[in-house]
Formats: structure tokens, C-alpha cells, sequence
């Protein structure tokens, strides 16, 4: 059984084919030396990257001590009556038994099904139409808590709802706000660290708010400003934004976030590891200091921490699973000790079982290079392989993306810098070709499976190279009870190793910057292709 190869082993036309095309020659996406998207002088050529030390020097700081302030409402919560008729032990045993735990003052009770909430009924249909039979673990709890109008810190891994978690809470308050007027930025405001995650989450705000007639758009680098800025003078209600895109606007007068009254750090750690925290505390400092903030993170060190104090104002903190770095039970995770030269056949064998049960598969890599020669290879073996990293311009992301979600190309090769903007629900593998720097990168990873309460497998080629995460790598297992190989434990027992890093263990420094021009994969006609098309040439077993 087979994926089969058809329109990726096409001729002249299409993505791919011919010589001015994505990879192709002289002049398209990628192309060579002037005119293509990554090239010389296209979109993301030449110097490339974010001036991100630059950004935010032309942004005046705000008085807000001698600025008067509109109030404006963000208590909308009304416990039920099921809910409060509960006993306090049966509110203990709820949140034990999903692993809850709460921290702060007058925490409010969680809830344990959509009609506890008091959603109205434009956003109960939208909930049904999706077909969510039950609010997720973090939803039960986050939700009385935002609709209280409380500052709130939620820890819970990736892949546990926590987009909806603020997105719901989010319609609420701006339909409880005044109209925009002309000139108006957002009422709520989204900061997420990749344009991937970005969009995932302007998904998903699109989803619950067309109902609401509530408007939206994302504002991310990598993709041209125009349509972007057309969004924010048309005047939004919600913007959904990356630090740095947002700074830009910012600065040259697009928007303003004098009317931000519910904002949202999504991903906050992760913000903080991609070197963000200069540019958020510019923009916060833009808004209102008796907004209402919500901070979601998968980890809790103390750099997230230390934001946390000083953005939140008595705050009230939940926590869903362990206090411990862990990896989610629905994946089955299969490690393989091996050296750097046995990877490629290993990857083939486990290629061959994925294909003959169709199945999607994220392959994780260190480097964009390997990015590019893995799916070179698979290419030109007749493999539906697509890439995904930091120098692929948005517009070919996006594409990428949707031929990976459309099963088009179930072989998706990524770097980090999308391991945690991507959500496809049903992802049934994933294989980390080099193991990533640390484990806490390694969960998040493998959560691109197993995702809303689905099975998935990750196999994981772990090399002595990799010795230092042995100990917290076996750690991992043992608490997800999946299996330890022999060699495994062997490099934990005289290998390095730190402690568990969700906590407030060591950090980790994350950089990007910008490239020179585009390179197309293998060359002349198309990625890896010989003549026409993507990886053109016949055979392989997809």
C-alpha cells in the first residue's frame, strides 16, 4: 500500500514544476539570483531576519498615571447553580482527579460541562458545531477564572485547549465594550511567539467568532504588511500578533493599543526563549494598566515567573498535570539508540510501516540544511516530502502546511521554529531525526501527536551525542511507562544531565537571524527534481 505520486511527479506546471517555480530556477519563489520570493531581492532576501534589537526605539512611553481612564467591564460570570450547589469536597475531588491545582485568592469553582459556563447561545452553537462533546481539563477551570475578569496564569501542556480556553473569554468581553470607533486598535490582544502558532490561533478565534461578528486578523513577520495593515485600519476587534510585527506597526503609526483592555501571552516561555521579553514589556507598557491578562505557558520558570509578577495584578494561578517536565500519555514513544550514519535507514524502515497504513508524519530536524537534504532525498526516492523552517518565506509555509493537513504531502520535515506553531489533529507519528537540545523541546515535539485525546507514536533517534539528556530522557519514560532500552539507561547511568528544566530549571538561549538568498532544493527544475516537477524520476514506494 502505498500514498501514490500523483501530481507530485508532474511536469512543467504547478509548485515544483518548470523554472519559475518554488526551488525552480531564474525567477520564483526561492529562485535564484534577483527576483523570487527568498532571493536576492525578493521578500526575506539579502539580509533577512528581524532587526530585533532595533525594534520599538521610535515607541513614546505612556503616562498612564496622568491619562484618564474609560472603566470598562470585564466581570461577566455567573456561577450556576449546579455548580455552587457542589460540596467543597466534591470540588476537591474533581480537580484531584484531573489533576488540578489552583493557587491564589477567591478562586472561583470549576465547571464540568459547557452548560455550567452560561456562554450565550450564538457561542453554544458554535461550540456544537464543532463538535467538542466536553470542556478539556484546563477549560473547566480557566474559564470561571477569566470570566471573572481576573488576571490569571494557566500551566498546561500543549495540545489541551488552551487556545479555546482564552478565545471564548476573549468574545465575551469585547461584545461587553463599547463599538470601535475610526482610529481604534483591538479591545483584545494575542501575543504568540511564531506566525505559525499565529495562525492556528486566528483559526480558531475565526471558528467560535463568526457568529459574534466579532473581526480578526493575525500580524506576523514573514508575510507582506499590506493586507495586514488593510486589516487594522478597517478597525479590528481582536488582533493576533508576534512581537516583533507588532512593534512595527506600532511604530509607524498603523495601530495603537490605547483601547486594549483583554490581553493574552500565549506561549510566554517560549516568547522568552526566542530573546521577545525587550519587546513585550515595549508593548505592554502601550496598555492600559487595569486591563485584565491572561498568561498561558507550558512551563513555569522563573523567568516566566518574574513577567508573571510584573504584569499580572492578583493573579489567581491554575495548573493542569504534573508539576514535572512530562510527556503525554496517548503517545507511545520508541526510543532507538543508533549512530548519526544508521538514522537514514532507520528512517526508511519507519517511513515504509507509516506508508502502508497512510498515515501523517512529522519528521523533526536540528538545521534547516538537514531540513532541505532529507527532503531532498525523500523526494527523489518518491516520497510526498514537504519542508517547514525559518527561511521559507509565509506564503510557501502556508502552503506547505496546507498540503501537509490535506494529506496531499502526509511528510512534513520541520525545524523548532514550528515544532510548536502546528496543530493538525491527526498527526499519527512523529520521528525526531536529531534529538533537540533539550528534553523540554523533545514533549513538546512529540505533542504534535496524540493530540485532542488521539494515539500517536514517536520514534526518536537518540545518538551518544546526545548522552547529556539521557538521564532526564529516561526519567520521561518511567513516568509515562513506556519502555527504556538497555543503551539508554547505559548513557543515563555515566552521562551528564540536568535537572527537570518546567519549573525553574536552566535555561536555554534560542537566536535566528536572517539568511542570504533563497536556494532551491536540487537544483534546476523544481525541489529535487530532475526535470519538470517535485522530485521528479519514477519508483519509490510512495
Amino acid at each position: 500500500m502505498s500514498y501514490g505520486r500523483t501530481s507530485y511527479q508532474g511536469g512543467g506546471g504547478g509548485y515544483g514544476g518548470g523554472g519559475g517555480s518554488y526551488g525552480g530556477g531564474g525567477g520564483g519563489y526561492s529562485g535564484g539570483g534577483g527576483g523570487g520570493y527568498g532571493g536576492g531581492g525578493g521578500w526575506g532576501g539579502g539580509g533577512g531576519g528581524d532587526k530585533m534589537g532595533a525594534l520599538g526605539g521610535g515607541l513614546r512611553a505612556v503616562d498612564w498615571a496622568g491619562t484618564r481612564l474609560e472603566h470598562f467591564e470585564k466581570n461577566f460570570y455567573k456561577e450556576d447553580p449546579r455548580v455552587t450547589a457542589r460540596s467543597d469536597a466534591e470540588i476537591e475531588a474533581f480537580r484531584k482527579e484531573k489533576e488540578i491545582r489552583v493557587q491564589g485568592r477567591n478562586i472561583p469553582r470549576p465547571v464540568t460541562a459547557f452548560d455550567e459556563i452560561g456562554f450565550p447561545d450564538y457561542m453554544m452553537a458554535s461550540i456544537r458545531a464543532q463538535g467538542y462533546p466536553s470542556p478539556t481539563t484546563i477549560q473547566c477551570q480557566s474559564w470561571p477564572m477569566a470570566l471573572s475578569g481576573r488576571d490569571v496564569v494557566a500551566i498546561a501542556q500543549t495540545g489541551s485547549g488552551k487556545t479555546v480556553s482564552f478565545a471564548l473569554p476573549a468574545m465575551l468581553h469585547i461584545k461587553a465594550q463599547p463599538a470601535l470607533a475610526p482610529g481604534d486598535g483591538p479591545i483584545a490582544l494575542v501575543l504568540a511567539p511564531t506566525r505559525e502558532l499565529a495562525c492556528q490561533i486566528q483559526v480558531e478565534c475565526t471558528k467560535f467568532g463568526t457568529n459574534s461578528r466579532i473581526r480578526n486578523t493575525a500580524i506576523y513577520g514573514g508575510a507582506p504588511k499590506g493586507p495586514q495593515i488593510r486589516d487594522l485600519q478597517r478597525g479590528v476587534e481582536m488582533v493576533i500578533a508576534t512581537p516583533g510585527r507588532l512593534m512595527d506597526m506600532l511604530e509607524s503609526n498603523r495601530t495603537n493599543l490605547r483601547r486594549v483592555t483583554y490581553l493574552v501571552l500565549d506561549e510566554a516561555d517560549r516568547m522568552l526563549d526566542m530573546g521577545f521579553e525587550p519587546q513585550i514589556r515595549k508593548i505592554v507598557g502601550q496598555i492600559r494598566p487595569d486591563r485584565q491578562t491572561l498568561m498561558f505557558s507550558a512551563t513555569w520558570p522563573k523567568e516566566v515567573q518574574r513577567l508573571a509578577s510584573d504584569f499580572l495584578t492578583d493573579m489567581i494561578q491554575v495548573n493542569v498535570g504534573s508539576m514535572e517536565l512530562t510527556a503525554n500519555p496517548n503517545i507511545q514513544q520508541i526510543i532507538e539508540v543508533c549512530t548519526d550514519f544508521e538514522k537514514r535507514a532507520k528512517l526508511n524502515k519507519h517511513l515504509d510501516q507509516i506508508a502502508a497504513e497512510n498515515g501523517k508524519v512529522i519528521i523533526f530536524v536540528a538545521t534547516k540544511r538537514v531540513a532541505d537534504d532529507i527532503t531532498k532525498y525523500l523526494r527523489q526516492d518518491g516520497c510526498p516530502a514537504l519542508a517547514i523552517h525559518g527561511d521559507k518565506d509565509q506564503r510557501e509555509r502556508d502552503w506547505v502546511l496546507g498540503e501537509f493537513k490535506a494529506g496531499r504531502s502526509p511528510i512534513l520535515i520541520a525545524t523548532d521554529v514550528a515544532s510548536r506553531g502546528i496543530d493538525v489533529k491527526d498527526v499519527g507519528y512523529v520521528i525526531n531525526y536529531d534529538f533537540p537540545n533539550n528534553c523540554e523541546d523533545y514533549v513538546h515535539r512529540i505533542g504534535r501527536t496524540g493530540r485532542a485525546g488521539q494515539k500517536g507514536i514517536s520514534y526518536t533517534y537518540f545518538t551518544t551525542d546526545n548522552s547529556k539528556q539521557a538521564r532526564e530522557l529516561v526519567q520521561l519514560l518511567r513516568d509515562a511507562k513506556s519502555p527504556v532500552p538497555p543503551q539508554l539507561e547505559e548513557m543515563a547511568s555515566y552521562g551528564g544531565g540536568g535537572g527537570r528544566g518546567r519549573y525553574g530549571g536552566g535555561g536555554r538561549g534560542r537566536g535566528r537571524g536572517g539568511g542570504g538568498g533563497g536556494r532551491g532544493y536540487g537544483g534546476g527544475g523544481g525541489y529535487g527534481g530532475g526535470g519538470g516537477g517535485y522530485g521528479g524520476g519514477g519508483g519509490g514506494r510512495w
